[in-house]
């Protein structure tokens, strides 16, 4: 099998292609299965997108991909390999460029890769796991209505489970067996304040159905939310905060419950964040709520979930401004990693680890690591 790198590679991007398609077929032959070898093959290659790598799975090129899709709608559709190229540099980019395939077109490239490199196999592919790592910046309404779909569970016995020990309600997908989302505890290096204690136990949030939303109930959320606390009080001094701070409906959730426990119940503030048309732009919504504090405050900035977009940042610049002189701490329930294995070895090896860094907090506190699209809170908490 012919080899790729994985530092730079000076093929160009068809020659590259060409390679990833060869190995991305000859996985499937080891593996039997285009999701096993979209896995193996985005472990191999990071910089691969999972559109991208199912493609590969099936050792297609982006015409055969398109030809593949119109024999998948009988013919009704005269797609070109171009749409193909422009829905994967969306993924790729996460959104900056390119162009995102509808839910539609989501439905039918899964139909078309199941069919793997011989178009013999008959294999589930969820559309959600075409579109993991850039599922945030689909429109609004095809991330709702992924949200509901529920993966299809190939060759096995349906059962019923026991009343109590799993998570369903609307739009929740598929059951999530309570208990075994929580991964082993592991220590994490984080920024701290001078002279503190920069360990931190995260433990991984297992999401038993990739490519999903993972939904956590109000247990879940509350021992993420005692694990923050036992990190605070952790930190090897005393700190004093004037107010703790809620981006969005979750955050504030989160907000309330650390200024109460571990903070004296000092004041709450609240920041709901709206997004405009590009995804990429934040502005605050005149519902926000700044308390009276005073000068050069210590402040507590909660958040649920830390990802690609810099809200933390856009919103921190925003409270050093409104407050001259704050120190912020950022407390954050999930944070997302680069890679697929959520025991990292590094702060640095998340996804928002530039992004907190550049926010220059004076401690950072994470309950818990997370893998793409994301987690979502208790009643759905915006």
């Amino acid at each position: 099998m012919e080899m790729l790198t994985q530092g730079r590679d000076e093929r160009s991007p068809q020659a590259r292609g060409r390679v990833l398609a060869r190995i991305g077929q000859h996985l499937w032959q080891e593996m039997g299965t285009v999701k096993g070898a979209a896995i193996e093959l985005m472990n191999r290659h990071p910089d691969v997108p999972s559109l991208q790598a199912h493609r590969y799975a099936c050792g297609l090129s982006q015409d055969q991909a398109a030809t593949r899709y119109n024999e998948t709608t009988g013919h009704q559709t005269t797609l070109g390999g171009t749409s193909i190229n422009a829905w994967e540099t969306w993924a790729r980019t996460r959104g900056r460029s390119g162009s995102p395939p509808s839910l539609s077109s989501l439905l039918i490239l899964a139909a078309a890769y199941g069919r793997g490199p011989l178009d013999r196999a008959d294999e589930h592919i969820s559309p959600g796991d075409l579109v993991a790592e850039a599922y945030e910046h689909l429109a609004p309404e095809d991330q709702i209505a992924l949200k509901g779909l529920i993966p299809h569970a190939t060759g096995a016995a349906e059962t019923q489970p026991e009343q109590g020990t799993y998570q369903t309600g609307p739009d929740r997908g598929a059951a999530v067996p309570q208990g075994d989302i929580t991964g082993s505890d592991f220590t994490l290096t984080a920024p701290t304040v001078e002279y503190g204690n920069p360990e931190i136990y995260v433990y991984p949030l297992l999401n038993p159905a990739p490519g999903q939303l993972l939904h956590l109930d109000w247990s879940s959320f509350g021992y993420g939310i005692e694990r923050l606390i036992q990190q605070i009080k952790n930190v090897g001094r005393r700190i004093d905060v004037d107010a703790c701070f809620g981006i969005n409906e979750a955050g504030l959730v989160m907000a309330t419950f650390l200024a109460s426990a571990a903070f004296g119940r000092c004041p709450i503030g609240y920041l709901k964040c709206n997004k405009g048309r590009d995804r990429d732009f934040i502005s605050l919504d005149r519902a926000s709520l700044y308390p009276d504090l005073p000068k050069a405050p210590a402040i507590v900035l909660c958040d649920f979930e830390v990802k690609h977009a810099d809200v933390v940042g856009f919103i921190t610049r925003e409270i050093r401004e409104r407050y001259p002189g704050a120190e912020v701490y950022f407390a954050v329930f999930g944070a997302m990693t680069k890679e697929r294995n959520l025991q990292v070895a590094s702060f640095d090896d998340l996804t928002g680890a530039g992004i907190m860094r550049a926010a220059d907090f004076k401690a950072v506190f994470i309950a818990a690591t997370m893998s793409p699209p994301g987690i979502e809170p208790p009643l759905e908490l915006r």
